[in-house]
């Protein structure tokens, strides 16, 4: 029987676990790092798969529900398939964070493992900002991988992330494709770390981007779950939802219960 629990002295258990599996992307988005010369850990630096495995039990032992991959992008890393169905024999729920661009390769695989929801990185629906935000021309694709994913039977969330002058005038497209499309759109507020040019004044903040969506369509607030970093809204009639991740204007630290796996093995408890 289970008896341990992570619980820090905040009283906020932790079960709920992010494992970067890699550092690389084949995607080099402006807010994320340089153009071409960025110092990826070396192959020996990065955990091995049966280092993940352990670690990843040893996790399961302490509590944790719910595994996340993520990266840089983890569906560039060589052995992720064998990562993704070793993981799905754990007693968790298991999904990924991605960028899309190679996820036509991997249904089946995440099929297999009962993976029922994937978050994607997707910042316009543009595909000439696209190209200039991403410095890469996976527009397409990316696209037609994401509503491949819908057609799979696959919950897919959208991830925003929102700056102000780049991307901002596209909040009600984002919202316009809920309409007939089943996709949770999540607009996410720009995040200061290092060497990603952040300042202030790119930030869209919570309040900004409801008052930006209410001038066009009516809101309706939806229900929150525990441990929710994000505020779900629908517009009445439309297939989705979306939602607003409020890091910066109004944090969620208190009901915080995730814990992070660095791909070098290092543990983090928060983004910041």
């Amino acid at each position: 029987m289970q008896n341990k629990m992570l619980v820090d002295r905040f009283h906020r258990a932790h079960n709920y676990l992010r494992i970067s599996v890699t550092d690389t992307c084949n995607l080099r988005c402006t807010y994320c790092m340089p153009a071409e010369d960025h110092d990826f850990l070396p192959p020996a630096r990065v955990m091995q798969i049966d280092e993940v495995i352990m670690l990843a039990k040893k996790f399961v032992s302490l509590g944790v529900d719910k595994i996340r991959l993520t990266g840089g992008e983890p569906l560039v890393r060589k052995d992720i398939a064998e990562i993704i169905q070793a993981l799905s024999q754990l007693p968790v729920t298991l999904t990924l964070t991605t960028n899309a661009v190679r996820l036509h390769r991997f249904f089946p695989i995440i099929k297999n493992a009962g993976i029922r929801s994937l978050n994607v990185s997707l910042d316009t629906l543009n595909k000439e900002k696209f190209q200039v935000m991403t410095r890469r021309d996976r527009y397409d694709r990316v696209w037609s991988n994401i509503h491949a994913a819908i057609d799979e039977g696959i919950h897919v969330k959208v991830n925003v992330v929102l700056i102000k002058g780049v991307n901002d005038g596209e909040i009600n497209k984002f919202i316009k494709w809920t309409s007939g499309t089943p996709v949770h759109v999540r607009f996410i507020e720009f995040m200061p770390f290092s060497g990603n040019q952040w300042d202030s004044g790119k930030v869209v903040t919570f309040g900004e981007i409801i008052d930006i969506i209410e001038r066009e369509y009516s809101v309706i607030k939806l229900k929150d779950e525990l441990n929710d970093t994000t505020r779900k809204f629908m517009v009445p009639g439309h297939a989705g939802t979306f939602a607003i991740i409020s890091t910066m204007s109004n944090p969620f630290c208190d009901g915080c219960n995730r814990i992070r796996l660095t791909a070098d093995g290092k543990i983090k408890n928060c983004l910041f």
